[in-house]
């Protein structure tokens, strides 16, 4: 297993990190074969895992908590995300200092754990003051709840402004963003992915299949599904029609890509994950297995380099910079700008 390091944490991570959305209801409703899951992961030389309190409502932390006793937990590091609604309670949600105090005793609890390593705002909250969420979280790390704290769906502009005011306001600095990227999903090259760079701020790619569009379930010809769990297939609906034009596009790259990957010799998970893990910006790439083979596909990727002319080739088929279905950038999280209401329409 490959490994970098998060940003300037000096904390080593593998290049894969093992996302954990699809254990519960999410995806795999059956604990053990999730444990099993946990455990070839980390057999592989894979030492960080994602999760977030919302992944089937605490289900995925209490399958990760059952997964790494017997002390497993000591070698790990644990990626935690907050901030999406977590049940009807309109304070239950967001970043605020109340909301970040009781939601990360509860996913301690549920994890089974004294600490977190990694606790990163979910999605950005634009009804609570930075300063007020750098406070408390800064608070966290020197009460040993949490070591490090980071982003996700953040825009450039909006780590600047994280750096800018920890740094007046004597707090903790985010040290890590999480954004989608992938080879379909390239608007984070542009601003996001320089910006971290520059500020020594680590990126944990996730969705590098693009929602299972580069799985290589998809060619022309085939009929496209989407997710079969209930809870999932509700979160974007709509986002597999095969009516959607921006759908057709995907599928007309999924099949040269495809191509370019039967031609170089690996698979299309392959030639995906690669892609993302070869960007000097980005620390870990995010896999999501829900089956075991699903997991084996991934560790496949582990330790692929990609040649110049096959990444020379990618771009041919998606522009550096560009997203071929923009729904796909999350923006309507991370850019509330671009949001009908915000363009006053």
């Amino acid at each position: 297993m490959d490994y970098g390091y998060l940003g300037r944490t000096g904390l080593s991570v593998s290049r894969l990190c093992l996302g954990a959305m699809m254990f519960g209801a999410f995806g795999n409703a059956e604990h053990d074969h999730c444990v099993r899951i946990v455990h070839r992961a980390l057999d592989a030389g894979i030492n960080i895992i994602d999760t977030a309190d919302g992944y089937s409502h605490g289900e995925s932390e209490e399958i990760l908590g059952k997964a790494l006793t017997g002390g497993r937990r000591d070698s790990v590091m644990l990626a935690v995300k907050f901030g999406p609604p977590f049940d009807a309670d309109p304070n239950h949600r967001g970043a605020s200092r109340r909301w970040i105090i009781e939601g990360v005793e509860a996913s301690l609890r549920r994890l089974r754990t004294d600490w977190i390593d990694l606790y990163q705002v979910g999605v950005p909250d634009p009804h609570t003051d930075i300063d007020e969420t750098l406070g408390a979280l800064t608070d966290l790390v020197r009460a040993g709840k949490i070591r490090s704290f980071g982003t996700s769906k953040l825009p450039a502009s909006e780590i600047v402004e994280a750096q800018w005011v920890a740094d007046g306001r004597g707090h903790g600095r985010p040290r890590s963003e999480q954004s989608p990227y992938s080879i379909l999903t390239r608007a984070v090259e542009y601003d996001l992915l320089p910006t971290c760079q520059r500020h020594g701020i680590g990126v944990l790619a996730y969705s590098p299949l693009a929602g299972g569009w580069l799985s290589g379930r998809y060619r022309k010809d085939t009929t496209v599904t989407g997710p079969g769990a209930p809870a999932r297939a509700g979160r974007r609906p709509g986002r597999f029609d095969s009516d959607n034009p921006a759908n057709a596009a995907k599928l007309h790259a999924v099949d040269r890509l495809g191509a370019l990957a039967d031609e170089a010799g690996l698979t299309l998970v392959q030639l995906a994950v690669a892609f993302v893990t070869r960007h000097p910006a980005v620390t870990t790439a995010i896999i999501g297995p829900r089956t075991m083979e699903h997991m084996e596909g991934y560790l496949a990727a582990d330790g692929i380099k990609l040649a110049d002319d096959v990444l020379d080739r990618i771009d041919g088929i998606v522009a550096p910079g560009t997203t071929v279905d923009i729904a796909d950038n999350m923006w309507e999280f991370g850019t509330t700008a671009l949001n009908p209401r915000s363009r006053r329409r």
